[in-house]
């Protein structure tokens, strides 16, 4: 597909997360972050996509991730964060939480902390599934059903959450700085509120029926109420976690299991998915024709009037764009991002209008000019 540059890196790629850029600047991010899975050797690697990661050899093209520097990882990359623009964290199958330092001027990893066997079963290593920060905290999840908060800057946990589900949690986001929401293995929502003691979780939401895994998880960034979530059956369901326990609208996406989800974190208008089917979608919610001019997108909307323009009760089409979830009445559409290919789509990362993400067919997928 055109704008798409696939890099062959002989590694299947279980994450990929681009450095966040200054909220201040207008650059558009040129550095990732991807782990790799189900490897003889994993490992995290930095790359450029920058001026300076050009290559002169005639068979690189600008724009191609190049290799900045690689750091061996134990056990396969089931999340990966950057904590800031020179921290990583990453969770590992062996129940492992690692923060790697990014040395700029030397371009070199290395380990910075390291908790080793954070999420454990009595006898044995249990899989940390999923990490989240908001700097300098950290919280991961674990097939433990633990829930472990640790701050970068100090050596020991802060707050361990035994048990906090019977089931294995896969995915968890911030809702707010104190707040924070699971998703587990028999469909559940779980929000926990770490000003609250004890281990129950403050709200249960849940899909009726069959429970049906779920995978992963993303917060709207400027309505914190309104959550996506996608699992094992490939549907989309977006939530409204202040009105009952019930998703506001499901949408079939995926023939199979959603891995990840995300909204664009400054024009939350657009939604990207991707699954083991090997499709990445990107969802748009399209304006009606009484919409003010401003609201309806494209490339040079200015992304003020969408986060400042409506107060709470204020215009409804802004506010509820994601919970009309009717897409046979024109307010979503949907577009496929690559290529048809056949091995699983594992992860991926959007910011600005550059689009990564990294599959089980050993590619790196970067889109520099994602119609935002």
């Amino acid at each position: 597909m055109e704008g798409i540059n696939a890099k062959y890196v002989s590694k299947k790629i279980s994450k990929t997360r681009w450095r966040p850029v200054s909220s201040s600047s207008l650059q558009q991010p040129d550095i990732f972050a991807t782990g790799s899975w189900d490897n003889e050797d994993n490992s995290i690697s930095i790359w450029s996509i920058g001026e300076n990661g050009v290559s002169s050899m005639d068979n690189e093209f600008e724009g191609d991730p190049q290799l900045v520097c690689e750091y061996k990882h134990n056990g396969n990359v089931l999340d990966l964060q950057f904590l800031d623009q020179d921290r990583i964290v990453t969770a590992s199958s062996t129940g492992a939480v690692t923060i790697f330092q990014h040395h700029h001027n030397s371009q070199t990893l290395s380990v910075s902390q390291l908790w080793e066997r954070a999420h454990h079963y009595p006898c044995d290593n249990a899989p940390c599934t999923g990490v989240v920060c908001n700097s300098p905290e950290i919280v991961t999840v674990g097939e433990d059903g633990r829930i472990m908060l640790f701050r970068a800057d100090q050596e020991g946990v802060q707050r361990t959450i035994e048990k906090a589900d019977s089931s294995a949690i896969h995915a968890v986001t911030f809702l707010r700085t104190t707040e924070i929401l699971t998703v587990n293995s028999i469909g559940q929502l779980k929000i926990w509120d770490f000003r609250q003691p004890g281990n129950e979780p403050s709200q249960i939401l849940s899909l009726t029926g069959d429970r049906v895994p779920l995978h992963c998880v993303d917060r709207h960034p400027n309505q914190q109420h309104i959550v996506a979530t996608g699992g094992q059956d490939g549907m989309l369901c977006i939530w409204d976690v202040r009105q009952g326990n019930m998703p506001f609208s499901l949408m079939e996406a995926h023939s199979s299991e959603m891995w990840e989800v995300h909204f664009h974190p400054s024009n939350p208008d657009h939604l990207f998915s991707c699954s083991e089917d090997g499709s990445l979608l990107h969802w748009e919610t399209s304006s009606n024709s009484d919409t003010p001019s401003f609201l309806q997108g494209g490339r040079n909307t200015s992304i003020i009037s969408r986060s400042a323009i409506a107060p709470a009760g204020g215009n409804q089409s802004f506010i509820n764009a994601w919970l009309t979830g009717d897409s046979s009445k024109g307010h979503l559409e949907t577009t496929h991002m690559l290529p048809t290919q056949m091995l699983s789509v594992n992860s991926l990362d959007v910011l600005g209008q550059c689009l990564v993400c990294g599959t089980d067919g050993e590619a790196i997928y970067v889109n520099r000019h994602v119609p935002i």
